[in-house]
């Protein structure tokens, strides 16, 4: 990369951190949340669910509308109302505002991840693309172990409507930033809305949707309910919970950057071979129950692979865009974070019905037939893409025969 290219890489990997920062921190001020507005924390806690549905529905359909636009002053624009709704939280006194304003940052938030992956993928040479991505992929992480942190810290000094106005804060600069460093000179796309949403219905594309969407299914099916894992099976003393979240989080930073040169070197086909081992992983919690040392190791090789397929599959969506729907190329770039937010939702939801209707423990081998499945559909788009480069190829030579 060039000077230029570092300070648009850094610039995007701020937003993404700042997106990231401003979407978790809540997770850890519910009960204050709760205490203020005097009611419950399920109430509150909806507010993580209504951000995820709307940032899964509202982000493919804004992106297709907004596509036609310079993306230059989109995103600006776009980061200005990012802010507008983190001051609108802040002020929030009533639940309502509170959802309303949540729904708003959701949906801006997708749009932003999406433009932020397309100016990468348009900008970047092709062979430094995958860790481009990877570095701005990594500004969600990078949130989680330090901007979360630092929010809540300040959420539970002065109230935890100031960890919305330091969110608001952060979003500021990096208007600055990007108003600086993004290109001016960006194309748009000029097709209808309804030719974008032809890419939604294509075969390869959803079979495509759900890899990430299993692969972090998988994954969150433990994850969601890690504290207790490490509570009652593990038997992690409380003051050490912290403490091991950080190492979670600190460690999935290296997933990032490992997809980054995955995505560089046949990323599709090594997938199908990670997510099997990502299956492995899971199931290793269930062998060793009660093992502190190999619930670790179990622990830290899920935060290693948790990210691995990130750049890949951003990359795989607007390379299949290019193929079959060029015009819908930055609807594209969308499909990878709404795909993770599915998956979230997914685990979640099949991990509460595990801890629900079986052991605790459970919850690691049914996250590990979800990898399986992911593994399974990689190897369909795998095989697809084999045919259809043979396809391209036999094609070429009976042109050249024929000549």
């Amino acid at each position: 990369m060039n000077r230029q290219q570092k300070f648009l890489t850094f610039t995007l990997f701020l937003l993404t951190f700042v997106l990231g920062t401003s979407e978790f921190v809540i997770i850890s001020l519910l009960s204050d949340v709760a205490s203020e507005l005097g009611i419950s924390i399920s109430t509150v806690g909806s507010l993580v669910s209504a951000f995820a549905i709307a940032f899964a529905i509202g982000t493919p359909i804004l992106t297709a509308i907004f596509s036609r636009f310079a993306k230059y002053p989109l995103i600006l624009t776009l980061i200005g109302v990012f802010i507008t709704g983190n001051i609108l939280t802040a002020l929030s006194e009533s639940y309502a505002l509170l959802l309303v304003s949540r729904i708003l940052t959701a949906v801006v938030t997708g749009v932003l991840i999406a433009l932020a992956m397309a100016v990468a993928s348009e900008t970047m040479p092709a062979e430094k693309r995958g860790p481009a991505i990877s570095i701005i992929f990594a500004g969600f992480t990078i949130a989680s172990v330090v901007g979360v942190p630092i929010g809540t810290f300040i959420g539970q000094w002065g109230g935890w409507q100031m960890a919305f106005w330091f969110a608001a804060l952060l979003g500021i600069i990096s208007l600055l930033a990007s108003a600086a460093t993004i290109p001016k000179g960006l194309k748009r796309s000029n097709s209808s809305l309804q030719k974008q949403i032809g890419l939604l219905t294509n075969t390869r594309i959803i079979i495509a949707f759900f890899i990430p969407a299993l692969s972090i299914g998988a994954t969150y099916t433990v994850y969601t309910y890690l504290t207790p894992l490490l509570q009652d099976v593990l038997f992690v003393p409380n003051q050490y919970l912290s403490l091991v979240f950080l190492l979670y989080g600190v460690i999935s930073i290296f997933s990032t950057l490992i997809g980054g040169k995955l995505a560089a070197h046949n990323g599709i086909g090594k997938l199908r071979y990670v997510y099997l081992m990502q299956a492995v992983i899971l199931a290793s919690l269930y062998a060793s129950p009660h093992s502190l040392l190999g619930g670790f190791i179990s622990l830290s090789f899920m935060a290693l692979v948790v990210y691995i397929m990130n750049s890949t599959m951003q990359l795989y969506f607007i390379d299949l865009a290019d193929k079959h729907y060029p015009a819908a190329r930055d609807l594209a770039s969308s499909l990878t974070p709404v795909s993770v937010n599915v998956g979230i939702a997914l685990g979640s939801a099949l991990g509460g019905f595990i801890t629900t209707n079986r052991e605790l423990i459970d919850v690691s081998w049914v996250g590990a037939i979800v990898a399986i499945a992911a593994s399974l559909l990689t190897f369909i788009s795998y095989s697809l893409d084999r045919k259809a480069m043979s396809y391209h190829t036999h094609t070429l030579e009976d042109c050249q025969t024929r000549k």
